[in-house]
C-alpha cells in the first residue's frame, strides 16, 4: 500500500448503492484490480490513472453510512478516509453524493468535511432526482455548501468524468501551492490543507480522532457530534428547498415496490427471477460448454498433432510428451474455458439485477429466511445460484457488502448440489432404486439444503460467533436501465480476472493427474506398459492410489477402487465422475441421452455388482452413501481456485477439509444405518 511521494492518492467514499463503484470502474476500466485491504479479507478496488501525464492512485472503498464502523468493510473505509492503521492518507477524497437521497449523503459528507482533507463531491443520479421532482441540483448544492466543488457525474454513461478529473487536478494543484516547501512538517502541511480554498468550515467543534484503529474513539466522536450533524443536515436540506417534501413524494419506484416488496407477491416474483437465473445458467451455457469441450478441443488437438508431426515426423503423436500436451496441458486449458460460459452469463445477470435496482429488493424479501444461519437476505442469491454451478455462485458473493458474510456464504456454497453432480445421482439412483429413482434424486437436493443449514449453524456458533445479525436496513436504489456497453466491459474484466487467477492451478492439477495416470506400476495386459502409455487405469500409479484409498471407504460401504478413482477424478470436475467410472469399468460410453437407460445399462450393472460386493450385500445403502459423499465432498478444482483467489489459500484449504470431513461422516452414518434396515 506504499506509494511514491509524487503520486497523489484519491480515495472514493460514499453510502452503499450510490453508484460509487460504477463511477470508479468507468474511470479506470480494465486498469482496476481487486485486492484485499491489508490484514483483512475485505475486498477493495484500486488502480492507477494517467491524467495529463501525471499518475494518480485511485482507491474505491466499501460503501458506508458513516465513519462509525459496524463491520470490517466499514472499518476499511474509515481507515482509508482517515489515513490510519498503516494506510497512506488520501490527498483528495472523492465523496460520491446520491441526489435522490441527499440526507444520507449529507450526513457522511459532514464527517468527511470534519476530517480536514480536501474533498471533491461527485453527484450521481441527478437525472432520477429530476424525474422525482427533487429540488437538488448542482447550483443549489454549491450555494448551500460553499467552497466545495460539486460535479455532476454518471458512471453508466461516462458523463462528467472529465469535469471530475479536472476538479481533482485543480485540488491537487492547490495543495501543492499551499505546501510551504517539499520538506514542510506535518503540522504545517495540515494547516496548509485546511486553509485551501477547497476546504469548508467545520460542521462541529470537536476535532476528529487521530487514530481510526480505535473503534471506540471513532464511534464516540461520531456519536458525540451526531446532534450537530443532524441539525446541519436539516438546515442544508431546507436551503436546498427539500425539507420533508422529498420523503412525501410518491415515485415510480415506490409504486413498483408495493408489488416487489409485498410479503406474498414479492416472494413469488423472487422465485420466478431465481428460476430464470438458474435456467439461464444451465440452458444457455450448455451449448457453449459443449462447443469448448468438443469443437475447440478438437481444433486445438488437431493443431498440436500437426505441430508434432511436422517437428517429430511419423510416430511423434505416440510420444509421452504428446500425451502430456493433450491429456494434461490442453485438458486443463479446455477445463478453464468450459467455465467461461456459465461465469459470463452469471456476471451479466448479476450486473443487470444490480444495475436495475432489483438485487437490493431481493435481499430485502429473503432476509428473514436467511437469519437462521446468521446471514441476511443478500446471501440467498449466491446459494441459489450454487445449485446451478458453484463457481459463478462463489463469484456472486462479491455483491455482499460485508466481508464476514462473504466468507461464511463462500464456505457454504460448496454444499449446494450443482448440476454437475446430477449425472452421478442418475446413474446410481436408477441402478439401485428403480422406480423410486426420482424420489432419491429429489432427496439429494433436500439433503443439500439440510447440510447447508447444519454447517451454517455450526460455523455461526464457532468461527463466526462474532457475526451478529442486525436489523436489515439498506438504501433501496431507484430502478434504472442497465447500460449495455458498461455492463459488457465489467463482465469482460471479471472474466479475465477469473481466467488469469484460476487457470494456473487448474492446469497444474490436471498435469499432476496426468502424471499419476502415466506412471505404470505393472506390465499390464499386454505386458508392454511404459511411461505415458498405460493400458488401463488400474495398472497406473493413479490406480494404485485409488486402490489404497478405497480402504478408507470401507465403513461407508464402497471399498472399491473404481469408486475411489472416480472420486479422485471428481476433485478436478464433477462432470467427469461418470466418465471415470465408465473408463475404469472398461465400458463404452452410452449412445443415448436417457439417464434411466444409462443407469440400468452396462455401467449401472457394473456399479451395482461392485457395490454389492464391497458392501456385503447392502448395495443400496452403499449407493446412497456414495451419492451423499459426492454431494458434500470437495467442490471442483475451478471452485477451489476461485475460493483461493477471493479468500486466500487458508480458506480454500478449510473448505476442502471441511467438505471431506462432512461428506465422510455422513456417508458412514448413512451406510451403517441403511445396512441395518
Amino acid at each position: 500500500m506504499t506509494r511514491g511521494p509524487t503520486r497523489p492518492r484519491i480515495v472514493c467514499m460514499g453510502n452503499p448503492n450510490v453508484g460509487k463503484s460504477t463511477l470508479f470502474n468507468s474511470l479506470l476500466g480494465a486498469g482496476a484490480k481487486v485486492m484485499n485491504a491489508p490484514g483483512t479479507t475485505v475486498l477493495i478496488q484500486s488502480g492507477e490513472l494517467n491524467h495529463n501525464g501525471r499518475q494518480w492512485e485511485f482507491i474505491d472503498t466499501p460503501g458506508t453510512a458513516s465513519l462509525d464502523a459496524i463491520s470490517p468493510d466499514e472499518r476499511v473505509a474509515c481507515e482509508a478516509a482517515m489515513g490510519t492503521a498503516g494506510v497512506n492518507p488520501p490527498d483528495v477524497i472523492v465523496a460520491v453524493f446520491n441526489a435522490t437521497s441527499p440526507s444520507k449523503s449529507l450526513y457522511l459528507l459532514s464527517q468527511l468535511i470534519d476530517l480536514g482533507r480536501p474533498i471533491v463531491v461527485a453527484v450521481t443520479m441527478l437525472d432520477l432526482a429530476s424525474k422525482e421532482e427533487s429540488p437538488v441540483t448542482i447550483s443549489e448544492l454549491s450555494q448551500a455548501i460553499p467552497h466545495l466543488p460539486f460535479i455532476e457525474v454518471d458512471g453508466r454513461s461516462g458523463k462528467g468524468q472529465e469535469d471530475l478529473l479536472h476538479a481533482i487536478d485543480t485540488t491537487i494543484s492547490q495543495i501543492a501551492t499551499y505546501a510551504l516547501t517539499r520538506h514542510t512538517d506535518a503540522a504545517a502541511q495540515s494547516t496548509a490543507l485546511q486553509t485551501s480554498s477547497h476546504a469548508t468550515e467545520a460542521i462541529t467543534d470537536i476535532p476528529a480522532p487521530k487514530d481510526a484503529t480505535s473503534p471506540l474513539a471513532v464511534s464516540q466522536w461520531v456519536r458525540d457530534t451526531a446532534d450537530e450533524r443532524f441539525t446541519w443536515v436539516a438546515e442544508t436540506l431546507r436551503a436546498l428547498g427539500g425539507g420533508t417534501a422529498l420523503s412525501n413524494h410518491t415515485t415510480v419506484s415506490d409504486r413498483i415496490d408495493r408489488v416487489l416488496l409485498h410479503p406474498v407477491f414479492g416472494i413469488i416474483t423472487f422465485l420466478i427471477v431465481m428460476y430464470a437465473v438458474f435456467e439461464s445458467i444451465t440452458t444457455l451455457a450448455s451449448p457453449l460448454i459443449d462447443w469448448f469441450d468438443v469443437s475447440v478441443r478438437g481444433w486445438l488437438t488437431t493443431g498440436i498433432d500437426w505441430v508434432f508431426n511436422a517437428v517429430g515426423g511419423v510416430g511423434a503423436t505416440n510420444s509421452w510428451f504428446h500425451s502430456l500436451m493433450i491429456d494434461g496441458v490442453l485438458n486443463g486449458a479446455v477445463t478453464v474455458l468450459t467455465f467461461v460460459p456459465p461465469m459470463g452469463i452469471m456476471f451479466i445477470i448479476l450486473s443487470m439485477l444490480e444495475d436495475s435496482g432489483y438485487l437490493a429488493r431481493a435481499a430485502f424479501v429473503m432476509d428473514k429466511a436467511m437469519r437462521a444461519i446468521g446471514l441476511d437476505g443478500r446471501a440467498f442469491l449466491p446459494l441459489v445460484v450454487g445449485f446451478g454451478c458453484n463457481l459463478p455462485a462463489l463469484a456472486s458473493t462479491r455483491t455482499l457488502p460485508d466481508s464476514r458474510q462473504r466468507l461464511l456464504t463462500g464456505l457454504l456454497i460448496p454444499f449446494t448440489s450443482c448440476s454437475a453432480r446430477l449425472s452421478v445421482y442418475i446413474v446410481l439412483a436408477y441402478a439401485f432404486f428403480g422406480k423410486y429413482a426420482g424420489l432419491a434424486i429429489f432427496l439429494m437436493y433436500v439433503f443439500s439444503i439440510l447440510i447447508i443449514l447444519a454447517v451454517g449453524f455450526v460455523l455461526r456458533k464457532t468461527q463466526f460467533s462474532d457475526l451478529h445479525t442486525q436489523p436489515f436496513a439498506m438504501e433501496l436504489p431507484p430502478y434504472q436501465m442497465p447500460q449495455v456497453l458498461r455492463l459488457l466491459k465489467s463482465v469482460a474484466v471479471r472474466l479475465w480476472a477469473f481466467i488469469t487467477g484460476a487457470s494456473s492451478i487448474i492446469i497444474s492439477m490436471t498435469v499432476i493427474m496426468w502424471l499419476l495416470a502415466a506412471v505404470p506400476v505393472s506390465a499390464g495386459i499386454a505386458g508392454n506398459n511404459s511411461f505415458g502409455h498405460v493400458d488401463t487405469v488400474e495398472h497406473s500409479l493413479y490406480g494404485v492410489i485409488a486402490s489404497k484409498s478405497a480402504m478408507v471407504f470401507e465403513p461407508a460401504g464402497f471399498n472399491d477402487w473404481h469408486a475411489s478413482a472416480a472420486l479422485i477424478t471428481g476433485f478436478v470436475a464433477k462432470e467427469v465422475v461418470v466418465g471415470s467410472m465408465t473408463q475404469s469399468y472398461s465400458i463404452d460410453e452410452p449412445n443415448n441421452d436417457s439417464g434411466a437407460s444409462e443407469g440400468q445399462g452396462r455401467l449401472g450393472d457394473a456399479v451395482r455388482a461392485s457395490f454389492e460386493q464391497s458392501s456385503d450385500g447392502h448395495g443400496a445403502a452403499a449407493a446412497a452413501a456414495f451419492m451423499v459423499f459426492v454431494l458434500a465432498y470437495t467442490p471442483c478444482l475451478a471452485t477451489v481456485a476461485e475460493m483461493k483467489r477471493q479468500f486466500g489459500g487458508k480458506t480454500a484449504l478449510q473448505s476442502v477439509l471441511m467438505g471431506l470431513t462432512v461428506a465422510y461422516i455422513l456417508a458412514v452414518i448413512i451406510f451403517q444405518v441403511g445396512s441395518l434396515l
